[in-house]
């Protein structure tokens, strides 16, 4: 199942055949659903009304690109879909399903659709999302996304949800990640609609992963610290990790590592690294590289920096770049360089706030930036 052009899209795959949860194999018959509440969003049966705002979604091509069905996409294809849902009470084991998804202030605008693909007695289930283009952009797939996940672990009782999505597909890709499913791997020329193939970019959950991501930490640490990478600490360093769709543009760990043992050059200069594990709260969280200063290149550059995939939206990147901007002053430096690659997840935003200007200079289709230091009197912790 391959996720649409943007967040708003999400079907390829029509499948045929913390919490107390029920066995999934019991879930051999429909299970009557009942709506689905979120902030902002109500997950619905399809009633056959539905009909023309699925074909007035699915008709469009920006919404198709990535998806499992051929065009043109027919309001009779639509209605028939519809009057499928209809007579469905809810996931059915071996039938796809489809919720629709409304404006909970107004429920009679409809804002999508959400797939269920249940299989193997009830124990897995795959999932999608189409939204219609006005609503691309607004989150709405990650809430409904979010809540149909939680549903069918805690309520239906998989053990297992997967989706997939087409490569070149990232923002897709944010919306499952956002729901905290894993990257499992890309199966080459292996999905065809029509005559066209395409690469699948495959993502699961597992129970245990839902738990995981269900009781990680949210709250800002109390401490953050830049502590030196041992052999005490070096597994927990080199088991760090991204999101997947972020490693275009934060290097994996095995990326660090090898620039910390051979370092590329810069204007010229080979970089000399100084690099440290970001801990919070005694816990590792991260890591970060940046260029020792010399002759050859006076500022310290940052090029590598990564907080694992468990522990972002917890304030440690910006806590950790203060511990880095310290340790750069009292060294004597006045000022830092950074690049970044630009597009949706780019850590631009973080940096320009920060107060980072673009010096005009592009590195590797890569914008630099500086940014001046003032004068610091203490020796931060690192």
């Amino acid at each position: 199942m391959g996720l649409g052009p943007s967040p708003g899209s999400a079907q390829r795959r029509w499948p045929t055949s913390s919490t107390v949860r029920r066995p999934g194999w019991l879930h051999s018959t429909a299970v009557p659903f009942e709506p689905i509440r979120t902030e902002r969003l109500i997950l619905r049966t399809s009633l056959l009304s539905d009909a023309e705002a699925a074909y007035e979604r699915r008709r469009l091509p920006e919404v198709a690109r990535y998806q499992d069905w051929e065009m043109p996409y027919t309001f009779e294809r639509a209605e028939q879909r519809m009057a499928e849902l209809a007579a469905m009470d809810g996931p059915v084991d071996g039938e796809g399903w489809s919720l629709t998804v409304v404006d909970a202030a107004a429920p009679e605008r409809i804002l999508g659709d959400l797939y269920v693909g249940i299989n193997w007695g009830g124990r897995s289930a795959m999932i999608g999302y189409t939204f219609h283009p006005d609503h691309w952009g607004r989150g709405y797939a990650t809430e409904a996304t979010r809540a149909i996940v939680r549903y069918l672990f805690t309520d239906f009782g998989v053990s297992r949800v997967e989706s997939s999505l087409h490569p070149d597909n990232p923002p897709s890709a944010r919306v499952l990640e956002a729901c905290g499913l894993v990257f499992e791997g890309r199966t080459r020329q292996s999905f065809w609609v029509g005559d066209e193939c395409s690469d699948d970019m495959l993502y699961g959950m597992t129970g245990s992963d839902w738990d995981a991501w269900c009781n990680r930490p949210r709250h800002p640490p109390g401490r953050v610290e830049l502590v030196p990478v041992t052999a005490d600490n070096r597994r927990a360093v080199s088991g760090l990790v991204t999101h997947k769709s972020q490693e275009r543009f934060v290097s994996p760990m095995l990326g660090n590592f090898r620039d910390a043992l051979v370092p590329p050059s810069l204007d010229g200069a080979t970089l000399v690294p100084w690099y440290r594990a970001i801990e919070a709260d005694g816990e590792i969280v991260g890591f970060i590289m940046a260029s020792e200063m010399s002759e050859a290149h006076a500022n310290p550059y940052l090029w590598r920096f990564l907080i694992d995939r468990m522990h972002q939206r917890r304030g440690i990147g910006s806590a950790a770049l203060d511990r880095f901007e310290g340790w750069c002053r009292y060294q004597g430096a006045t000022a830092i360089e950074v690049s970044w690659a630009e597009g949706p997840g780019s850590p631009a935003s973080m940096y320009l706030a920060r107060g980072y200007e673009p010096s005009g200079r592009i590195d590797d289709g890569e914008i630099h930036a500086v940014k001046e230091l003032s004068e610091a009197s203490i020796l931060p912790s690192v």
